[in-house]
């Protein structure tokens, strides 16, 4: 029985403008909603909310005073690409690098780290097209 469906993922951080813009042009995402203290970027597979936080303290990663909770693990065609990319898009490169040859560690504007990776989870998820074939595949 399914007690709750995911909505978003929320992101705390100064800027959220900044923020959010990020992660929509590294997803290929975009803003779709904005508010006062929160800006919410919609991409095909799930939505963030970038929320901006009074005395916001960015995480320390790997360790450190304020622990990060939480990262992505994103998909990636090439590492060397990608971390380029990610780069010029506002990212900073980790300077721990636990093994770059299978991920790399990059932070977001923010500071919350993030992990590029060639590797794809062995999790059942598809694209909304696929999940609405299925669905409609098991009705007729």
């Amino acid at each position: 029985m399914t007690i709750a469906r995911l909505s978003l993922i929320t992101i705390n951080c100064a800027d959220q403008e900044e923020l959010a813009g990020f992660w929509a042009a590294l997803l290929g995402g975009e803003i779709v909603y904005r508010a006062e203290n929160i800006a919410v970027v919609h991409t095909e597979r799930g939505t963030l909310c970038a929320a901006r936080v009074a005395d916001y303290e960015p995480p320390t990663w790997p360790g450190g005073a304020t622990p990060h909770h939480i990262h992505f693990e994103l998909v990636v065609e090439d590492l060397d690409v990608a971390q380029v990319e990610a780069v010029r898009l506002g990212a900073r490169v980790a300077e721990t690098q636990p093994q770059p040859d299978k991920w790399r560690v990059l932070l977001d504007p923010a500071g919350h780290p993030f992990c590029l990776t060639m590797h794809l989870p062995l999790l059942p998820l598809g694209t909304r097209a696929e999940d609405a074939q299925k669905a409609d595949d098991t009705q007729e």
